[in-house]
């Protein structure tokens, strides 16, 4: 289980990274949230609909711990990051909370937050 909860945590980074977003909708739970590190909530649509007005240049996760409990697994990850929002450069660096949940078909990404670190 481990593995596979691994390997989804990186396929969900190169997908975020690359704005896959079919991978990525592939990914959500149809119920997914993201609350970002102001704040603010988007669901899938929201999340997905993003990529029209953000690109990630580069992407990287470290200090990555999965924990499970029965049919959700916790990811917590240090994520750094250059992106462009709307034509603006940011630089940032955010602790990342994911949590995965094991439904009928198969484990899907439920929930992600993300507490500013302050920047590179």
């Amino acid at each position: 289980m481990l593995g596979d909860i691994q390997r989804l945590a990186r396929a969900f980074d190169e997908a975020e990274s690359s704005g896959d977003t079919e991978s990525l909708s592939r990914l959500l739970a149809d119920d997914f949230r993201s609350i970002g590190e102001q704040g603010y909530v988007l669901d899938k649509a929201q999340w997905l609909g993003k990529f029209g007005e953000f690109a990630y240049e580069s992407l990287e996760s470290s200090d990555v711990e999965v924990s499970f409990y029965g049919h959700a697994a916790i990811v917590r990850c240090v994520q750094r990051s250059r992106s462009r929002w709307r034509g603006q450069a940011m630089t940032l660096t955010v602790r990342v909370g994911q949590t995965w949940v094991e439904l009928p078909e198969g484990w899907r990404l439920a929930g992600l937050q993300f507490s500013s670190l302050g920047s590179d």
